[in-house]
């Protein structure tokens, strides 16, 4: 090889180098660009799959504690809000290690026309809600606070007759 071949080969080698360099640094922007967005992608999804399998959960235990807790109360008298807060506390021991608020109202459905039969009372109604803040809800790095601006609910409207143990209607 002479000379000048080599002095062609050396800046074919440079050129191809370079060329590949800027291939490598087009790859690191577009790797940058991309990440974030994957990274959210997968936070939605997670935070997603875990709402799902709490409303699941929470749509079968919540029938199951109001008729437990609502139709036969304990103690004495029919105090709505006490029950309420029965059905409030046992609900949220069943939700377990899912991270979610449980509140419970009872709504009186009887006909109140000043008859007798309005003594008696009703058909109850216990609206049960289900909150949960997605992941993460709040989290600060670097003292720029991030986090979900939103929390998603979940409600279950279950009405039993409290003179008729173990009906819903």
């Amino acid at each position: 090889m002479t000379g000048e071949d080599s002095g062609r080969w050396s800046r074919r080698a440079r050129a191809l180098g370079s060329r590949l360099l800027e291939e490598r640094a087009q790859v690191t922007v577009e790797m940058a660009v991309v990440v974030p967005v994957l990274i959210v992608l997968a936070l939605i999804t997670y935070n997603t799959m875990v709402f799902l399998a709490a409303s699941a959960r929470f749509d079968r235990v919540a029938p199951d504690i109001v008729l437990a807790h609502a139709v036969a109360p304990s103690g004495f008298g029919d105090a709505a809000s006490a029950v309420s807060d029965d059905v409030a506390g046992a609900l949220a021991e069943a939700m377990g290690s899912y991270d979610v608020d449980i509140e419970v109202t009872c709504l009186e459905n009887g006909d109140g026309g000043g008859s007798i039969f309005s003594l008696v009372g009703g058909q109850r109604t216990y609206r049960c809600v289900m909150r949960f803040e997605p992941w993460p809800s709040r989290l600060s790095i670097a003292g720029v606070e991030m986090g979900a601006p939103v929390a998603l609910e979940h409600v279950r409207e279950v009405v039993v007759d409290p003179w008729r143990p173990g009906v819903v209607m």
